[in-house]
């Protein structure tokens, strides 16, 4: 078993937003992976930086980050995603504002991890997907 930190998570680590201690508690014992997707949207976060200051602050904290195990993206990931983006349209939402997200999604139910995420109703109602919740955080 592990456990999968949605970029929300990273982000809000980062910006002192998140319990550090909170999330360790939450991860307990179990292994944590890092996305490739969330490494995107973090390097998306450095180079669209324009305070030279805070761009050096996140282009560090996306080397500690990338220094995590990693997930890549393969042929399960993309079936899993094709499966959640089908239900989230059925369900009369539109995927398209989510990719990302169900990108991530799709690589913890290939893996059987659980999701931490402080995003819940992005990733809610979802099939197979097994989320995690920061103490003091609604579903």
């Amino acid at each position: 078993m592990g456990v999968i930190f949605d970029s929300s998570i990273w982000v809000g680590l980062a910006a002192g937003q998140i319990d550090r201690q909170a999330v360790l508690e939450t991860a307990g014992e179990t292994p944590v992976f890092t996305s490739v997707i969330s490494l995107g949207e973090l390097s998306f976060g450095v180079e669209v930086c324009a305070d030279p200051a805070e761009r050096a602050v996140r282009a560090a904290y996306l080397r500690q980050v990338e220094s995590r195990p990693t997930l890549p993206v393969t042929k399960t990931t993309a079936a899993a995603f094709g499966v959640l983006t089908a239900a989230v349209k059925r369900a009369g939402r539109s995927p398209r504002p989510r990719y990302n997200d169900l990108w991530i999604a799709a690589q913890a139910i290939e893996h059987g991890y659980a999701l931490m995420t402080t995003n819940v109703n992005d990733f809610a109602s979802l099939p197979g997907l097994q989320l995690l919740t920061l103490p003091g955080r609604t579903q």
